[in-house]
């Protein structure tokens, strides 16, 4: 489970920018794992830094996010004792988990609970879309509330997730980009994927491989949109 993005990053909801992309440089240059060798802890922070820094430095997917909050506060205000109850997280979960499915620990620390910390174990099937909320009944003094969780996607190194479709960059040689042809890729689930690369393509040129992103709510899954990138052939000859 991830805590609120602004409070990872020490921030409050009407923090400017250059604070976001200050405070991040500061936090991740602090808990680098560089820094911190053979420490999970180290790791897990760093991944916290980057999913807060993904989504709150994107203009349009801040505002979605605050969107959400502001729905929370809402919720929270509306539903008056009820609320108190109940709560709610989103969880991020790396890309191949939605594949292969994910166990998670779910825990709730409560103040409000003098039986301490409540403790829930959460089963995430394989081919679950992004966006899938579970709900958890929670036990002993909030017995009748629950837990809600909803998955949302880890930014990866290699891929990034747009609703069920993902992106990537393909480098190619420039002789590739010339001729055209076949290339073999890692996709999403581990398994070679094959683009087909056509003759005199563009620098930046996005290819649509179908069917090769991320599961979609109603089955199926979303397409793999690849960037071609190359170093054009300079070559410089001597004048005499």
């Amino acid at each position: 489970m991830q805590p609120d993005h602004y409070a990872t990053l020490g921030l409050n909801r009407r923090c400017t920018l250059a604070q976001i992309r200050a405070a991040y440089r500061l936090l991740a240059a602090e808990h680098h794992p560089d820094r911190h060798p053979d420490s999970a802890e180290a790791v897990a922070r760093m991944q916290e830094l980057n999913a807060a820094h993904e989504i709150l430095s994107d203009p349009r997917r801040r505002r979605l996010y605050d969107r959400d909050l502001a729905e929370r506060d809402r919720e929270s205000k509306t539903r008056g004792g009820r609320a108190s109850r109940n709560a709610a997280q989103d969880a991020y979960l790396p890309i191949e988990a939605f594949f292969r499915g994910a166990s998670l620990n779910v825990q709730v620390k409560d103040p409000g609970n003098p039986d301490g910390t409540e403790s829930y174990q959460l089963e995430i099937p394989p081919e679950t879309a992004p966006g899938s909320r579970f709900r958890l009944a929670r036990r002993g003094t909030f017995e009748g509330g629950s837990v809600q969780v909803r998955l949302k996607v880890l930014p990866g190194y290699r891929f990034k997730a747009r609703g069920s479709d993902l992106r990537c960059d393909l480098r190619v040689s420039a002789e590739r980009a010339t001729k055209g042809g076949n290339e073999l890729m890692p996709g999403p689930t581990g398994r070679m994927i094959r683009i087909v690369i056509p003759a005199r393509v563009s620098r930046g040129q996005v290819l649509r491989v179908p069917n090769e992103g991320l599961p979609k709510p109603r089955g199926g899954r979303g397409d793999l949109l690849v960037r071609i990138t190359y170093r054009p052939i300079v070559r410089i000859s001597r004048v005499s």
